[in-house]
């Protein structure tokens, strides 16, 4: 069996007939360096890596589905939010009540399933929402 076949095998992925795979020769050399440096096989790291890579993407996926759920009014106030704007700076800048941003606090939590505003940062750290203010 092949390495790839027995990475697949390893991930759960089962085939009644062998897949082949081309590695790219730097990939591959930096994949068996890394498990060297590691003392361990080589399908174990790579496994590891292309899980990893999976559920990042994943994580992706889902909190771009999160963000695509928000109202306009609601994407804005997340922005800001990430922008590490106050309550009462965003309510300023939007010419809204605070109640009312605060309302939009609560929906775009209840959206994205987290519990702070610092929740919400940490998933969305990796987005550029600009100079807003």
């Amino acid at each position: 069996m092949s390495f790839w076949q027995r990475l697949l095998c390893a991930l759960g992925f089962r085939s009644a007939s062998p897949r082949m795979f081309d590695l790219d020769e730097e990939l591959s050399s930096s994949l068996l360096a890394l498990a060297e440096r590691e003392q361990r096989p080589e399908e174990q790291v790579t496994a590891e890596l292309i899980s990893g890579g999976m559920a990042l993407h994943n994580l992706a996926q889902e909190t771009l589905f999160h963000w695509q759920s928000l109202t306009p009014r609601e994407q804005q106030i997340a922005a800001l939010i990430c922008q590490n704007y106050t309550t009462g700076q965003m309510a300023k800048y939007l010419v809204v009540a605070s109640p009312t941003v605060k309302s939009h606090v609560r929906n775009i939590l209840l959206k994205f399933e987290v519990h702070s505003r610092g929740e919400l940062r940490m998933l969305l750290e990796d987005w550029d929402f600009g100079d807003l203010g």
